[in-house]
């Protein structure tokens, strides 16, 4: 599903990760400052690595050796950051409709996701009509991974998505995520420093410290 092997220069901080991933809920752990929402922005390829090779089902997204480097709309992979990053000026129905828009010409109707469906499994449909700024953040999240599942993403990466909010809001929101894999068969890249998240969601383990997978 996921093959990755890249070195990298961030500033002053040097990354080094190779690993593979099968299909499922990766788990990337490690303190704060350990190089993991950088390595997946260079899954995204929001940053560039100095060398190496990155493989999402087969599809190859960087290879600095054969002058690859896909932009980040090519790489057909979802992000979901630590903010929701909705669009305040939109209802929640429109925030999903742009995922949709972001669907690449050519993929087949198999390969993209229902919008009922999603919007029933994220239990949206009393959101529809509201705006970003009347919905909890436990709400904006949920929006949030549902524009990137409409978006039909090969790969879905989340980075520390309940990083902000309360106890309570994450317990909220936890079962939801258990459900992606499961209702969409869709592998994650799940980004967290936070234990408990990680023993319940994932199905591997990738640790990091100080820039390199250990």
């Amino acid at each position: 599903m996921l093959k990755l092997d890249i070195t990298a220069q961030v500033g002053d901080f040097n990354i080094t990760a190779a690993f593979g991933a099968d299909a499922g809920i990766t788990a990337l752990f490690g303190p704060s400052g350990a190089g993991k929402t950088s390595l997946v922005n260079m899954l995204a390829g929001l940053q560039r690595p100095s060398q190496g090779r990155i493989v999402v089902q087969d599809t190859v997204l960087f290879d600095s050796t054969l002058g690859i480097n896909l932009a980040p709309e090519q790489r057909r992979l979802g992000y979901v950051f630590q903010e929701s990053r909705l669009f305040p000026h939109m209802t929640v129905a429109n925030n999903l409709s742009y995922g949709e828009r972001l669907v690449p010409g050519g993929i087949d109707r198999a390969d993209r996701v229902d919008r009922d469906e999603v919007v029933d499994v994220l239990a949206l449909a009393a959101l529809l009509q509201r705006r970003p700024n009347t919905l909890s953040g436990g709400e904006r999240q949920r929006v949030a991974i549902g524009r990137a599942l409409l978006a039909a993403p090969r790969l879905l990466l989340m980075d520390e998505p309940l990083a902000n909010l309360d106890a309570p809001r994450r317990a909220e929101i936890l079962p939801f995520i258990e459900r992606l894999r499961r209702q969409f068969d869709i592998s994650i890249v799940y980004v967290s420093h936070n234990m408990d998240e990680i023993v319940r969601l994932a199905d591997q383990l990738v640790v990091m410290a100080d820039g390199a997978v250990v």
